[in-house]
């Protein structure tokens, strides 16, 4: 059965794909809004291929944006049935485009921002088999109470690692969000890596990209040039 999500794609430089970089994009914005990145992501990950869907439903409070479930209220149930949602729509969508270029999951990666980091860590730590890496810009764990729940696991047996990447000054979601879940996720012997952006709000910048770009191509095992690495 087909998707009923599309979106951007940035195909692979090699033109033959060996890995697969998803795209989960914000509330109220669209798979335009990350692309982008693919291409600063490139240099080093020649061989991956790059998609950013469109969520499934219009924002009601950012005409011409989209959304991967409502927020009306600030309260975790909303979140939690929000997930639970949208999960089986994002997983088909995995599944169709890991069939497209003849994958698996040990060769997917998720990377969300905001709330779709929210929705990267739902369906990435339930997956049937675990992915490469989850990749979260400022987000949040959504149900860490539910994490008996996450029981993918890679070939090795393994959750799959994790890094979260927030703001410190970031006035929409917290950089205490970043902190929370890699406790409750500790508590769940689920490994996750942080980094904290000084003085950036609710964004990306430059540095995140780097270590985030750095934390895929070690989470595919692909050789990194020895002057990024430096950089790590």
């Amino acid at each position: 059965m087909a998707s009923p999500l599309d979106g951007p794609r940035v195909p692979p430089k090699s033109r033959a794909a060996k890995q697969l970089v998803v795209f989960l994009h914000g509330y109220g914005a669209d798979g335009q809004d990350l692309i982008s990145i693919a291409k600063q992501w490139q240099s080093f990950m020649p061989d991956t291929a790059f998609v950013s869907p469109h969520a499934p439903e219009p924002c009601a409070q950012a005409p011409g944006g989209r959304q991967w479930f409502a927020l009306t209220t600030r309260e975790p149930e909303e979140r939690w049935i929000g997930v639970n949602k949208a999960q089986p729509i994002v997983d088909a969508f995995l599944d169709a485009e890991l069939a497209r270029y003849g994958l698996d999951d040990s060769q997917l990666a998720l990377v969300g921002f905001s709330q779709g980091t929210m929705l990267a860590l739902h369906v990435g730590l339930r997956r049937r088999q675990a992915p490469a890496a989850i990749l979260g810009y400022s987000g949040a764990l959504v149900g860490p109470e539910n994490l008996a729940a996450a029981t993918a696991r890679g070939p090795n047996g393994r959750p799959p690692p994790i890094l979260l990447v927030h703001g410190n000054q970031d006035d929409v979601i917290s950089a205490e969000a970043l902190f929370l879940a890699s406790e409750d996720l500790s508590k769940a012997e689920i490994p996750c890596q942080w980094h904290l952006s000084t003085g950036l709000g609710h964004g990306i910048d430059g540095g995140g990209l780097l270590h985030g770009g750095l934390f895929l191509a070690k989470a595919f095992r692909l050789k990194v040039p020895a002057e990024l690495r430096a950089v790590r």
